[in-house]
């Protein structure tokens, strides 16, 4: 049994593998059966099972699960949220910076730069106590969603999705350029770039728009796409000129042209239409040149909406925290890294979180 700051981390019986928090110093958040619980509160962030309350970080599918009576999320995040859980939910929509109270607790939204709409949650206690759980950031440039925000506090949880020394991101202006080339330099093929179809999609749209020499194309998208990329637009984000591939008659000749599909069209008979293509991935996966050897891409892009090496380290020193709870990704890393190297208590949190998007 591990203690950290006075209570300690156990594994439950009636929840195997999941870490609760106990014998304390009453600490304000901990991972329950439902989800990240705050009992002071009486809420939930990012809950994997329904609960009454729940406060959500942004709406990837492993961060927002339908069937919760009631949720917290900003306003931008609000009608991605009604298009992926469905329009019965109740939503309280919050602005960066507003905050809620819930009891002895108030909470407010901080951005992450992860997504649109994507937020940090600050829990302040009565008693001077402040909680963040980052959800999913990065601090990258991103024109599809508010900068990152840094949140001073005395316990920070934090994803590392990425917690590895190797994990470093060129700039995204590289990473488009890189993009653009390998779409002009196959006139004679259809390019289907691979990307998640809520964030990394629409980050790749408008990192293109910036580039003049493509300014005025339209990229066509698999049908998973086309929703969530007309929600950006309704919040104002630029972007290509895109169109639904099949919009187009079954024999159209794609060649010269970029299509963007998620992953799991990758070998479908979807791709059956898309004579002599030439394929590439966008993710931070990419990094690892054997990734895209193995999983069968002409090309990778290394391309991430999560926070890199660098990132997470300086992220953690910049809140000032004293205490850092790591949950999905790489933990173990960067829990030894930050007790050995930064002298900053440190353990990981067991969670549900992963699974949709890098």
């Amino acid at each position: 049994m591990a203690s950290i700051n006075g209570f300690y981390l156990v594994f439950t019986a009636a929840s195997p593998g999941v870490i609760t928090i106990a014998d304390m110093d009453d600490p304000l958040i901990y991972p329950a059966r439902e989800g990240l619980y705050c009992a002071a509160g009486d809420f939930y962030v990012d809950p994997w099972r329904p609960v009454p309350r729940a406060v959500i970080t942004h709406a990837h599918a492993d961060h927002a699960r339908s069937g919760s009576a009631r949720y917290w999320a900003h306003h931008q995040s609000v009608p991605i949220l009604r298009h992926r859980l469905g329009r019965q939910h109740h939503f309280e929509a919050l602005d960066y910076g507003e905050s809620r109270r819930f009891g002895p607790v108030r909470v407010s939204l901080h951005s992450a730069g992860h997504v649109l709409g994507s937020a940090q949650v600050r829990l302040a206690h009565d008693d001077g106590r402040v909680w963040v759980v980052t959800g999913d950031f990065k601090r990258d440039p991103d024109p599809t969603c508010a900068p990152f925000e840094v949140v001073p506090c005395d316990t920070l949880i934090t994803e590392s999705t990425f917690a590895l020394p190797c994990y470093r991101w060129p700039p995204v202006e590289e990473v488009a350029a890189d993009i653009g080339r390998w779409w002009d330099d196959h006139p004679d093929r259809p390019c289907i770039l691979f990307t998640y179809a809520f964030g990394k999609a629409q980050r790749v749209l408008a990192a293109l728009a910036e580039r003049p020499e493509h300014a005025g194309r339209t990229v066509y998208l698999h049908g998973a796409m086309v929703a969530l990329t007309e929600l950006y637009r309704r919040a104002g984000v630029p972007m290509l000129a895109t169109a639904p591939a099949s919009a187009l008659p079954r024999l159209h000749d794609f060649s010269g042209e970029l299509i963007l599909a998620p992953p799991s069209a990758a070998g479908s008979p979807w791709m059956r239409r898309f004579k002599n293509a030439s394929t590439g991935f966008a993710s931070g996966w990419m990094r690892i040149r054997g990734n895209r050897r193995r999983r069968g891409y002409d090309y990778g892009f290394e391309l991430s909406d999560h926070a890199d090496w660098p990132a997470l380290l300086r992220t953690v020193r910049d809140s000032g925290a004293r205490t850092v709870l790591t949950t999905h990704g790489r933990s173990d890393e960067l829990v030894r890294y930050l007790n050995e190297e930064e002298g900053i208590e440190a353990r990981a949190l067991s969670t549900l979180y992963g699974g949709e998007g890098d």
